[in-house]
């Protein structure tokens, strides 16, 4: 059962530096995309009073309603994020096929949360560093350089861990959250007539007056609800109740004045359109606000890498993931991690986006369909959540999921507008992503099937033992301890060490390392020993998907059983499978599928080093499974 958190003002400050990074440094590009030349939207009173009403009710039915009051609801032992959501869902889901369907939709919404992680951070600094040129236009060609040395130093960080400097990310926030309502109310003064946008009707007006050019519009305001995700992403870290805090007494607030206070600036000056976030401040403070704007986005890129290395954890051990090095950067903090793979490939991914764009505008385009697409998927999952775990009812929670999926499919058609001018890119990464995943969890699954064909009855096997005389098997002093995913069947590497060295040891030990579809596993329910015959046991470990397997913690654990162990009498014996296609299959028959599979399987982290298995105790035994 989770304990609920306690609401701090330490939590909520916590919260501010974290979980709204990305959306508050939405401001600084997503009205201007708005008004993007390429929409042929007129830049008028109506129309910036239009977009301004679209703006306060995207915020306000997303956010405020649609993610804060319901989908944060759906907590899985209080955490949130797509695989979260979708282990969720499967728990009250029997039928096999649905079971799939729904995994499926976990895998594409966990596919485009990859692809938001590549385009966040080099949006998000490319339109703070890009506040050089308001200073002087000279500065533009250093937008680039400037823009890949803080990204570079930001990934070269992640090693470190970033427990000290997460600490000053509440506070700066805090400082942009303030900086952003202050400069919108001087702003606002000046037109008090853009508070009327609060007023749905100016919504409707402007559908009214640009029909056709309001819907391609929509793929730019939904920039405004950009890391909306990462409200239930990250509810885990802090609670509900100081993220629903944060929101409605800081960040709301901060985020439509500042947007009603560009609105403001652009009746009086429309050519403030090519920058309004920051000629909306005087001249003097344009480099002190493209420092402290600098400052937030590199915050919300590190927000967004984060849950990237804390989605990857949950991949690989609900297994949808090739098992991957992930080391924890904090002894204290069970969330800080690094994962060197993913944090190199993303870097290389965002190097690749800012040279490729070269600008936030191009990439607003390619932003909102991995946006949408995720917030698609979350209602979905969320419905089925509702209707079968909270027992609402298919009227009941399909109306309330039918609202929000309406709302959140309108905002993704508008974005598949785009696909030509850059919204191709997610799809394509989402894709590519949503494949690997696929070709894995499937592979596994055939891997599985393919073994339990081969394998032999560990009953037979025990009873077989009895009837063994005393010197046909001989047993030996010391502690074996065979890993196997499977409790019912004879781990092959014991068979094949009986096989060709005829002996057994003293003491067996079958261990099993079983993920749950919750985050945490309470340490009394850690471990299960179940006591055989002829000195054989059966351990089977449980770990949450949020947990890191630890085999000589789990040791420990057995001591209660009357299970002691000398590491230096005892040897872990693993089985290494090397899989090849039939040979009837491998020229005609076989899928990429397997191929895919059988190479990420090879460069796939050794279970020796992910279960923490120690390394000069560990015998392989090999064999080889055709698929």
């Amino acid at each position: 059962m989770h304990t609920p958190q306690k609401t701090t003002a330490l939590s909520i400050l916590g919260a501010l530096g974290i979980v709204y990074g990305d959306i508050g440094t939405s401001p600084l590009y997503a009205l201007r995309e708005c008004f993007h030349a390429a929409h042929g939207i007129a830049l008028n009173m109506d129309n910036i009073l239009g977009l301004l009403s679209l703006i306060f009710w995207a915020l306000t039915l997303i956010i405020s309603i649609e993610y804060v009051s319901f989908v944060m609801r759906l907590d899985n032992n209080g955490e949130g994020g797509i695989l979260a959501l979708t282990a969720l869902a499967l728990r009250r889901v029997a039928n096999k096929q649905r079971r799939k369907y729904v995994m499926f939709i976990g895998m594409m919404g966990a596919a485009l949360f990859y692809s938001d992680g590549m385009i966040t951070p080099a949006i998000s600094v490319l339109s703070a560093v890009e506040g050089l040129k308001i200073v002087n236009p000279i500065l533009a060609e250093y937008t680039i350089p400037i823009t890949l040395s803080i990204l570079f130093a930001l990934f070269l960080v992640q090693k470190r861990g970033t427990a000290k400097v997460g600490a000053l990310f509440g506070p700066i926030m805090l400082v942009w959250f303030t900086t952003l309502g202050i400069t919108g109310i001087f702003s606002i003064v000046q037109h008090p007539i853009v508070l009327m946008a609060v007023n749905p009707m100016y919504a409707v007006q402007f559908f009214v007056q640009n029909q056709w050019l309001a819907v391609i519009t929509l793929g730019s305001v939904v920039l405004v609800v950009t890391g909306g995700e990462a409200l239930y992403a990250d509810m885990g870290h802090f609670g509900k109740q100081p993220i629903r805090i944060a929101w409605f007494s800081i960040v709301f607030p901060g985020l439509i004045l500042n947007y009603f206070g560009q609105g403001a600036l652009l009746i009086s000056n429309p050519a403030a359109i090519e920058n309004p976030f920051f000629l909306l401040v005087p001249q003097y403070a344009v480099i002190p606000m493209v420092v402290l704007a600098t400052l937030a986005t590199v915050i919300a890129s590190q927000a967004v890498i984060s849950g990237v290395f804390s989605l990857t954890r949950q991949a690989v051990q609900l297994d949808y993931c090739p098992r991957l090095t992930i080391d924890h950067t904090s002894e204290e903090t069970e969330g800080q991690i690094y994962v060197p793979w993913i944090n190199w490939m993303l870097f290389i991914s965002i190097v690749v986006l800012v040279l490729v764009f070269h600008s936030s505008s191009n990439l607003a385009a390619a932003y909102g369909i991995a946006v949408t697409g995720t917030m698609v998927i979350t209602s979905t999952l969320a419905f089925i959540a509702l209707y079968k775990f909270w027992g609402w009812g298919i009227w009941v929670g399909g109306f309330v999921a039918t609202l929000f999926i309406s709302i959140d499919i309108n905002f993704f058609v508008a974005n598949l507008l785009k696909v030509p001018q850059g919204g191709w890119l997610p799809l394509l990464i989402g894709a590519l992503l949503f494949i690997l995943m696929y070709s894995w969890r499937t592979g596994r699954e055939n891997l599985a099937i393919r073994m339990r064909h081969e394998s032999f009855p560990l009953d037979l096997f025990l009873a077989s033992l009895n009837l063994s005389s005393s010197d046909a098997i001989v047993r030996v002093s010391g502690t074996a301890i065979f890993m196997t995913s499977n409790t019912e069947e004879t781990p092959s590497a014991l068979l094949h060490n009986l096989k060709h060295n005829k002996v057994l040891h003293e003491r067996i030990v079958f261990m099993t390392i079983l993920t749950q579809d919750i985050p945490h596993v309470k340490t009394a329910d850690r471990l299960k020993v179940e006591t055989l015959e002829n000195n054989v046991y059966r351990m089977i470990a449980h770990y949450g998907f949020r947990e890191t397997p630890d085999v000589p913690e789990v040791l420990k654990l057995a001591l209660p059983f009357g299970l002691d162990f000398n590491m230096m009498e005892t040897t872990f014996f693993l089985s290494r499978e090397t899989l090849t296609l039939r040979s009837k299959q491998a020229h005609h028959q076989s899928t990429w599928k397997d191929v895919l599979f059988i190479n990420m399987l090879r460069n796939a982290r050794s279970a020796t080093d992910f279960f923490r298995i120690p390394g000069n105790r560990v015998i392989e035994l090999g064999r080889q499974i055709d698929l």
